[in-house]
């Protein structure tokens, strides 16, 4: 039967919405323009847009998120969206000036055990 056929485009229909929206949220784009750790804090600067460059108002939703210090993975949590699209997007407002990183501190900042060690016999001590 001709109705039985699928069309070239039958996956097109409203079922596909969020196969086909990170793909158009980030233009086609799949890898950040900034590697961003999952607990790296963003915020807003506080900088207004510029006036010229379209924000989309996913970009407008993140920066409402990021008002306060807030994960990159609670980003993605908040906005419903993937993660991978998530970073995407802040990517987009790192280089606009928009948000600010703050990565957490490397395994290689912390003090060593035997440091920790020596500091808990001290405090026992007194």
């Amino acid at each position: 039967m001709a109705s039985d056929r699928m069309h070239p485009h039958d996956w097109l229909d409203g079922d596909a919405g969020p196969v086909v929206r990170p793909y158009t949220l980030t233009g086609g784009r799949v890898r950040p323009s900034a590697g961003l750790n999952l607990v790296a804090y963003v915020v807003a600067t506080g900088t207004e847009p510029d006036a010229a460059r379209y924000l989309t108002p996913e970009h407008r939703r993140i920066l409402g998120v990021v008002a306060v210090p807030t994960s990159v993975a609670e980003v993605a949590s908040r906005l419903d969206l993937a993660l991978s699209v998530v970073r995407i997007m802040l990517g987009d407002l790192i280089e606009e000036g928009l948000i600010s990183v703050h990565e957490p501190a490397d395994a290689g900042d912390q003090p060593d055990t035997a440091t920790l060690e020596a500091v808990i016999h001290v405090l026992r001590a007194l």
